[in-house]
């Protein structure tokens, strides 16, 4: 269009009269530039403030006019440059523009919130923002900007919870912290649940100190206190304490046992050699049609494999009550709740962010970035599970009221 070809003839024109012939040579151009559009645009704020534009000629109808100017130092991502602030005499005239107190206008806090979120070191923010944008911020500079985040830590751990979630998976990860000069174990428990929809959902993120039936008590009462009342199924990997906390919490609750955990619990015990061999056996149990048929295949395998690997066998009969309540459903039932791949693979994305620090220097920094993590990650979880109608379908057959008076 016309308007376009005018726009590439004063390009044209701004390339020859600067002399520019380099990427660094259109930087400076912008920094400069960026400058007089601040300036001109704060003019014209005030020419409309005013009601008339500068050195106007004729009637005014306000008794209030320019009084000069004010210099203001201002950091941008073009770096430190100094502004003049028009003033008028009445005092009134505050630019929308750069608000008063406002010295920073760079962007800075979101660009470096961004950056800690994805794990960067506050060494690593220092230098990326140096080499971008000419601004130096120390790294008790990152964690003041990141704390303001705190607040928004706090409310999204208290935040009400649905009624009931069918599936809960839990686990958590260690980190260490450094408390009073000494460097402490700490664990992050995370709680995943699956909605009603059929979508998935961090619950909460606490870091603790240990794994006890107390802690878990607590952390449970938590979730009940935030609204959930009921849950069809836990998904865990035995930890500890966990499910007497859980029959007093939530007594109607089934308890699933990870199956890959304890296949792998079992695989420990087995010779190379026969690795293959004894895998392709027990998913005879694991695959089974039903709880019969798989206690059964469990028998054929310890007669085929007990006097050489008996805690591989004995492992899962000491478990079987925790381990056999998916035999009772279908296969897409199955596939959600015999493994916490679901809560395995977002912990891998949170080693992925946290893999810079060795230590963190506070539990709040560690609960920060867990949190500023999970943001990230949820945002691309916009697929429900597959076959999801068919998976509720079931559970409402089975579970009737207890599931049906919440949807």
């Amino acid at each position: 269009s016309i308007f376009m070809a005018i726009a590439k003839e004063q390009i044209r024109q701004i390339i020859s009269e600067n002399n520019i012939s380099s990427v660094a040579d259109v930087y400076s151009l912008l920094k400069e530039s960026f400058k007089d559009i601040l300036q001109e645009l704060m003019e014209a704020e005030l020419d409309a403030a005013l009601g008339y534009e500068k050195n106007h000629k004729g009637d005014l109808t306000t008794n209030n006019k320019r009084n000069g100017h004010s210099p203001k130092t201002l950091k941008s991502q073009y770096g430190e440059f100094q502004v003049d602030v028009p003033r008028d005499r009445n005092g009134e005239f505050e630019p929308k523009l750069i608000p008063k107190y406002q010295r920073d206008i760079s962007g800075i806090e979101e660009k470096v919130i961004s950056l800690y979120a994805r794990g960067m070191s506050t060494r690593d923010i220092h230098d990326q923002l140096k080499d971008l944008y000419g601004i130096e911020l120390s790294a008790e500079m990152v964690s003041k900007i990141t704390d303001r985040i705190l607040p928004q830590v706090r409310e999204w751990q208290s935040r009400p919870l649905s009624p009931i979630y069918p599936f809960v998976f839990m686990d958590c990860i260690h980190y260490k912290v450094r408390e009073e000069g000494k460097i402490l174990s700490r664990a992050a428990y995370v709680v995943l649940g699956v909605t009603t929809e059929g979508y998935k959902e961090i619950l909460s993120i606490t870091v603790g100190a240990n794994e006890s039936s107390k802690f878990w008590l607590g952390m449970l009462n938590d979730l009940k206190n935030r609204g959930l009342k009921d849950v069809l199924f836990f998904c865990v990997d035995g930890l500890a304490g966990f499910k007497e906390a859980i029959s007093a919490v939530y007594p109607q609750a089934q308890i699933q046992r990870c199956v890959i955990h304890m296949l792998r619990n079992s695989f420990k015990y087995i010779n190379y050699s026969d690795l293959k061999k004894f895998s392709s056996d027990f998913k005879a149990v694991y695959n089974a049609p039903n709880e019969t048929a798989a206690w059964s295949e469990l028998e054929a395998v310890r007669e085929k494999w007990g006097k050489k690997y008996p805690y591989a066998i004995s492992n899962w009969e000491n478990n079987w009550e925790d381990v056999s309540s998916f035999f009772q459903f279908s296969d897409n039932i199955r596939r959600i709740m015999y493994t916490t791949n679901i809560i395995e693979a977002l912990n891998r994305q949170y080693r992925k962010v946290t893999k810079t620090k060795s230590v963190f220097p506070s539990d709040q920094s560690l609960e920060k970035m867990l949190y500023l993590a999970s943001e990230n990650i949820t945002k691309k979880w916009t697929q429900r599970y597959r076959g999801w109608d068919q998976v509720l379908n079931q559970l409402i057959v089975l579970y009737g009221e207890r599931l049906t008076q919440y949807l």
